[in-house]
């Protein structure tokens, strides 16, 4: 048996779906300028936040 939905939901999901396509609509694919930039931070916040948790750990060994 197939269930049928109502009118409400078609509605929400087609208007989810018109609000995807916009924003694919205005993406780009970013220079390569932009691109190493936005891997430099996020190398930079991933070694910072490893950093912060390993001094933590190191923290942790010395306190009783």
């Amino acid at each position: 048996m197939m269930e049928f939905k109502d009118i409400k939901s078609i509605k929400i999901e087609e208007e989810f779906l018109k609000k995807y396509l916009r924003v694919l609509k205005l993406a780009r694919t970013p220079t390569r300028d932009e691109f190493s930039k936005i891997a430099i931070v996020a190398a930079v916040g991933i070694l910072l936040i490893g950093l912060i948790g390993f001094a933590l750990y190191e923290l942790m060994l010395v306190l009783p």
